[in-house]
């Protein structure tokens, strides 16, 4: 996981507590949230230069830090933009 991801999340991670974000950590046990997420597409979309296409905004990719980072990955491949 790009260390921008972890750095990104732990501001809407409030079960976090002080703890550095493990890749496989439960995002949801950590505290984020539906509204949050939504927060985190803005913020992928300022971050990164990219957006998630619909397919991808799913609860699986939203499990840890990884599974949202290969989504974000693969988007930065599809688009062409070096992470």
């Amino acid at each position: 996981m790009d260390p921008r991801m972890a750095e990104l999340l732990t501001p809407y991670l409030k079960f976090l507590n002080g703890r550095e974000l493990g890749p496989d950590d439960s995002l949801r046990e950590r505290g984020l949230d539906s509204m949050q997420s939504i927060n985190v597409l803005f913020e992928i979309e300022d971050v990164f230069g990219i957006s998630l296409p619909d397919e991808d905004i799913t609860d699986a990719t939203f499990a840890t830090g990884a599974t949202l980072w290969n989504a974000v990955h693969a988007q930065l491949a599809r688009e062409g933009v070096t992470s």
